[in-house]
């Protein structure tokens, strides 16, 4: 049975005392929360820090990039053994953030999908439409395309252990969130485009929402029977904002 799972991803935030007073936080407000998984995904540069600060919780560690490489002339990257040596876990890929700034393509997001698998973590991959799309009516054909530069590649089996975060990226720091009968539509769609070629994979499937996730319309997003926790940006810079998502995830589970 699937369970959800609650990521922070800080993306260009933090310092060392920020990291440690956060941490601090989150294991205080989270120390008796169960049936959900909780992950946070600092700076590259604060992963070591943060492992030592989360130890002994129940809090993983994420990060929130890879290399295709495992070592070389690759200057300023981390390749996924470097990650896992550090105590990563879970690995945000194809963010928003990096298919438009740094123009990444779905086949090269596969390609580190495949980097994670091979080295036991788990991808986080991030699929999403545009403001446009949406508009347009291309949802679906959208992320089906995202997942089939995967899918296409390494089959569904790869689906095995692995996490995916439906982001509608007009969604994204905007305030803006889709309704929970729209995130569970997509969601559902998602599973259903995946079952196409493995119903069972398909089924286990952790399938994450993410797009302005807060403390007030959390609850209602996890009552739907595809939204399985959500990737959480601004709110999981506040311990008790990210604890009360994360409790709304537990609750969800257990009603």
């Amino acid at each position: 049975m699937r369970h959800p799972l609650v990521m922070g991803n800080w993306k260009l935030n933090g310092s060392t005392l920020m990291v440690n007073e956060l941490i601090l936080a989150l294991r205080k407000e989270l120390s008796g929360v169960t049936g959900c998984g909780v992950a946070i995904a600092p700076p590259a540069i604060y992963l070591d820090q943060a492992k030592h600060a989360l130890a002994g919780s129940r809090i993983d560690l994420g990060a929130q990039n890879v290399d295709v490489n495992l070592s070389g002339a690759f200057t300023g990257e981390a390749s996924a053994d470097m990650l896992k040596d550090v105590g990563a876990k879970y690995i945000i890929i194809g963010h928003s953030e990096r298919r438009t700034y740094h123009s990444e393509s779905d086949e090269f997001i596969a390609k580190k999908f495949s980097v994670l698998k091979d080295a036991g973590l788990i991808p986080v991959l991030c699929i999403g439409e545009s403001e446009a799309e949406n508009e347009a009516g291309e949802t679906k054909s959208v992320c089906a395309r995202q997942l089939d530069a995967v899918l296409n590649t390494l089959g569904a089996a790869a689906f095995e252990n692995a996490v995916i975060a439906y982001e509608p990226i007009w969604a994204i720091g905007t305030g803006k969130s889709a309704t929970p009968a729209q995130a569970q539509a997509v969601h559902k769609f998602i599973r259903e485009h995946i079952a196409k070629q493995d119903a069972e994979v398909a089924k286990q499937v952790i399938i994450q929402y993410g797009g302005s996730v807060n403390a007030a319309n959390a609850a209602e997003l996890f009552t739907q029977p595809d939204i399985d926790g959500a990737l959480v940006g601004g709110a999981s810079l506040k311990a008790d904002a990210f604890a009360v998502i994360v409790k709304a995830a537990a609750e969800a589970k257990k009603a």
